[in-house]
């Protein structure tokens, strides 16, 4: 048997600049973080001649062709699978449609643990390359490529989206206290809405190849602080970051008519009068997870918690997606 974990990520800034709509003509930039949640697909040889998959549903089938789940069908045609006699299962610390980019982690886990399969090892970049090829170019996607990189890294690291869609990876080196004050300030909390970001990332992408001016004027500048974020981390200015979040998300919301709505909004003026210094929606927006960095960080959990808001605690993953098991 072979078990195959993957992170899912929280983004520190600059998220929405690595969609091909945008990077191809600009160029992006962002940080993101992997936490230690995680996708965990395992996958063993069974004794009948059929794949067997288990996820939210059960299927069977004789040949690839016929597998339903397109990101199973197409990682099993990607890897060239000799014979269906695998059984594939996945399960997850936290539910799809959450902001946390669990769709870019079940891919990669998936594709690193086939390739476990037929002992073939794989790095984080071609692991990185391969989900997006899978997902974007093979799929058609409107997605961009920071969840599948974070995935396959792990750590805290800046992304750089080139024109011609090669991206550079460069680990953010924080000091040992901006680390740790970093990791235990950051809080998430579930807001109970969980979507699929097609329609949101769908607008986007449209608008970006469009060149429409308010959407381009939009991600110029969050890329901008992706850039600055970047900038306060290295330097320790965590409460510096904690601002430059808050202007991300005020400019974030106004990117789509469905970013935001009135409960999320409630909320998140709420935690600002309990002690965050600053926070945003993580993901393409319209629900999943707030996440807010706090200095007070019992006023703010006390608040959240009097709103009927989940905390989900977690720390840095720092290892990226890995076999876990390989028997």
């Amino acid at each position: 048997m072979i078990i195959v974990r993957s992170p899912l990520r929280i983004s520190l800034g600059g998220g929405g600049t690595d969609l091909p709509s945008y990077y191809s003509k600009h160029e992006g930039f962002l940080v993101a973080a992997a936490i230690d949640k995680y996708v965990y697909v395992t996958v063993h040889q069974n004794f009948t001649d059929e794949f067997i998959f288990k996820y939210s549903k059960l299927e069977r089938c004789a040949n690839a062709a016929e597998i339903q789940h397109p990101i199973i069908r197409e990682a099993v045609a990607l890897v060239g699978v000799p014979r269906p006699n695998l059984e594939i299962t996945s399960m997850a610390d936290i539910p799809a449609g959450t902001g946390l980019g669990s769709s870019g982690s079940f891919t990669t886990a998936l594709l690193k643990a086939l390739h476990a399969g037929q002992r073939r090892p794989v790095q984080p970049r071609e692991l990185a390359e391969q989900a997006c090829h899978l997902e974007i170019d093979r799929l058609g996607e409107p997605i961009g490529k920071q969840d599948q990189y974070i995935a396959a890294f792990g750590g805290i690291t800046a992304f750089t989206f080139r024109r011609d869609g090669t991206v550079e990876s460069a680990p953010v080196k924080l000091a040992d206290p901006t680390l740790h004050q970093l990791e235990d300030n950051l809080l998430l909390f579930f807001t109970g809405y969980s979507r699929s970001a097609s329609a949101i990332l769908r607008d986007q992408n449209d608008r970006s190849k469009q060149d429409d001016p308010d959407m381009l004027e939009n991600l110029h500048f969050t890329k901008e602080l992706g850039l600055r974020s970047l900038d306060a981390l290295v330097a320790g200015d965590l409460r510096g970051f904690a601002g430059l979040m808050d202007g991300h998300w005020q400019r974030k919301r106004r990117r789509s008519a469905g970013m935001s709505n009135e409960s999320i909004n409630g909320w998140y003026d709420l935690a600002m009068r309990n002690g965050a210094l600053g926070g945003k929606l993580i993901g393409a927006g319209g629900g999943g997870f707030l996440m807010f960095y706090a200095e007070d960080k019992a006023a703010l959990r006390a608040a959240m918690a009097g709103a009927g808001l989940r905390e989900v605690r977690f720390k840095f993953d720092f290892e990226g997606t890995k076999t876990v098991c390989s028997e």
